[in-house]
Formats: C-alpha cells, structure tokens, sequence
C-alpha cells in the first residue's frame, strides 16, 4: 500500500469508505491532519490513522463550494461583473433635469 502525504489544498478520496475530501491543515509537531468533507463536517486525523487509510489522490469536485454552504448568487466569482435586466431598460438614458445636486442659476 502506497502511503501518500498530507497536502494543503489537495483531495483525497478514502476508498474504504468511498469519501472525497480536502486536506485543510496539517501540523507536522502535533502529527494531525485536518481534512473538510463535501458536507462541510472537518475531520482530524492523526497521523498513525491517516498512514493507515486506503487514500487515493483525486481531482477537487465540480462543486466545491457545497461544504461552504453558500447561496448560488453569493458562489459566482467576485470578479465577474453583473448586468442586471434592468440596466437595459430605456429609463436608465434618460439624463435627469438636474446633475446630483447642482442647479444652473
């Protein structure tokens, strides 16, 4: 059996139990291993325990962000720039009868 190491930020899958999940911390002096499921739960793991699973290294979920719990609007990328519907609408053109506060005297 091949032992693989902890790594932040990489997926697992334990094939004994048939689960995914991400190495979210690891403290070599304390020897444990902090590691989220899709459901959001955190497991720590000693590292004997850990030594002992049937691990395999597998590529992170479609979906990831389901262990965060996190409202479909609030998981878009932040960067990604909204235009919502009614920007688009022909009142948005229409220039006001005075600009933010100054009036011509």
């Amino acid at each position: 059996m091949h032992i693989l190491d902890p790594i932040i930020g990489a997926w697992y899958k334990d094939r004994d139990t048939n689960t995914l999940f991400e190495v979210v911390a690891w403290d070599p002096s304390a020897e444990t291993i902090e590691a989220q499921h899709l459901d959001g739960e955190i497991t720590e793991y000693d590292l004997e325990t850990w030594q002992q699973m049937a691990l395999q290294k597998a590529e992170a979920p479609e979906d990831w962000r389901t262990s965060y719990e996190l409202p479909r609007e609030d998981a878009l990328d932040p960067d990604t720039p909204l235009h919502p519907e009614q920007w688009n609408s022909p009142l948005t053109t229409i220039e006001p009868d005075s600009l933010y506060g100054a009036e011509d005297y």
